[in-house]
């Protein structure tokens, strides 16, 4: 009986719609902003800044309360994502810089989500930053199952809103006046642009669009006009002192800004209206019914470039932001929308991570993944008529600031601070269903359920040559 009601299930949600006389599978949006706070949004608690489109994305749909990310930092939280592995179990496990340009690749073995999908009858298109291997190698985003990338190649590029040049697929564009000292070319207005062509140039197949969108990460900045009028002079500021444009500016830098508060505020509603212009030109194109929306972030909120997490309540009240393993360091929003096929005000309250998406994708178009993997499927918990498994628990590993472990199990999560050194390392635990804000260490008073999440912790690393963690 089980097997016949889940075999209706993938029937209905992957039955084709008729597109001039062909059927074919649904077109999935996939948007992930790059260090926004799971409170930055209105969906979420936001009341200082404006984020109208994501709301109603919400509204429409299910909107997810303990959903994670794959890490605190973004490369291995995107590794997380694209792989379907936890990271201790991921290739990439860290922000591995390789000079001039890019960071450490996936390798030739590792398979994405989006390589199956494309194997099968996608079209694939990434627009914003990759940070998973730069152009040429085997971390190439048109090696890992990507027909069109256009933005970021590399995260330390990305710094810089108003880069000397950006990435289409194999060829440098090159943003003729922006040369660290000028500033003509905005990236994310570029990169919005190809994303909409994107979706024009591919109406009649299936699509899969990725948008690592690079919006709010630091540096702030932004133009002059429509959103930052808005919070122009909204709130008391502060001037933010940075590494200013000019002869002695360095890409890895983050500019001065005189208006920090409102410049970041302006950056997340400069993002919303960037959805809201993909939906619009889904809606434009008949294609919404048949196109499932989902929209994320790869990790907490940040604190570089004159950021202020505090001011905004960013962290929704919770423990930490980037880096950390704390819920304000990795717990994520998680909005997921389709219309018609998805009720909407939908509150969910399954746990979820960022290496579930691999699976819950490729089910939505009736695959099976290519590779063995960590992630559970949660379509069961949106469509409602089969059961939904559950992990054991998740697991994350950080590999700055002298190395983080952490693992939640049920209600109970302990992390392990200072890894790298043994004779320092300590634990911390908390149940998060009665203290969410983790304000109650319960280690010292709890040594067996310590002892019990920490063999789990051991059990969920696997070390990595390449990214070790732990003191040999």
């Amino acid at each position: 009986m089980q097997k016949i009601r889940k075999f209706i299930t993938i029937i209905l949600f992957t039955l084709a719609i008729s597109v001039n006389g062909q059927t074919r599978n649904p077109n999935i949006v996939f948007i992930m902003a790059d260090d926004l706070g799971i409170g930055d949004l209105g969906a979420y608690g936001q009341t200082k800044i404006k984020t109208p489109n994501i709301d109603k994305l919400a509204q429409q749909g299910a909107k997810f309360t303990q959903f994670y990310a794959g890490t605190s930092v973004c490369a291995p939280s995107r590794a997380s994502l694209m792989t379907g592995k936890h990271t201790g179990h991921t290739y990439v496990r860290g922000n591995k810089e390789i000079e001039p340009e890019g960071q450490e690749p996936l390798a030739d073995s590792i398979r994405t989500f989006a390589m199956d999908l494309q194997q099968n009858g996608y079209v694939t298109g990434a627009f914003g930053k990759w940070g998973l291997g730069m152009v040429g190698t085997s971390g190439d985003p048109n090696l890992k199952g990507f027909d069109t990338f256009y933005g970021y190649n590399c995260q330390r590029q990305s710094h810089r809103y108003y880069p000397t040049h950006l990435w289409h697929n194999d060829k440098r564009v090159i943003l003729a006046g922006n040369n660290l000292a000028d500033k003509v070319h905005y990236a994310p207005t570029l990169i919005q642009e190809q994303t909409l062509k994107f979706i024009d140039d591919n109406k009649q197949k299936p699509f899969f669009l990725f948008v690592p969108t690079v919006l709010p990460h630091a540096e702030l900045a932004g133009p002059d006009d429509e959103y930052f009028k808005m919070y122009e002079n909204a709130f008391v500021e502060t001037p933010h002192k940075g590494q200013d444009y000019g002869p002695n500016a360095t890409i890895g830098g983050y500019a001065s800004v005189d208006k920090p508060r409102a410049t970041y505020a302006a950056m997340i509603t400069r993002m919303d209206a960037y959805v809201g212009q993909i939906i619009e030109k889904l809606d434009e194109l008949g294609l919404r019914e048949n196109t499932i929306i989902l929209f994320t972030s790869d990790n907490g909120a940040h604190r570089e470039g004159g950021a202020d997490p505090d001011f905004f309540n960013s962290t929704a009240g919770f423990k930490g932001v980037k880096r950390s393993l704390y819920e304000g360091g990795v717990r994520t929003p998680l909005i997921v929308n389709w219309k018609n096929k998805i009720a909407p005000n939908q509150d969910i309250k399954h746990v979820g991570a960022f290496w579930d998406v691999y699976n819950t994708i490729l089910e939505l178009a009736n695959l099976t993944p290519s590779t063995q993997n960590d992630g559970i499927s949660f379509l069961p918990t949106l469509v409602k008529n089969t059961k939904q498994k559950k992990h054991k628990y998740l697991y994350w590993e950080f590999h700055e600031d002298g190395g983080r472990q952490a693992v939640l199990s049920k209600s109970w999560k302990l992390i392990k601070q200072k890894v790298g050194s043994p004779k320092d390392s300590y634990y911390e635990l908390y149940n998060i269903d009665k203290d969410p804000f983790e304000q109650n260490n319960l280690a010292t008073s709890n040594p067996k359920k310590v002892k019990q999440l920490a063999m789990l912790i051991e059990e969920a690393h696997i070390e990595s040559e390449i990214y070790p963690l732990l003191a040999k």
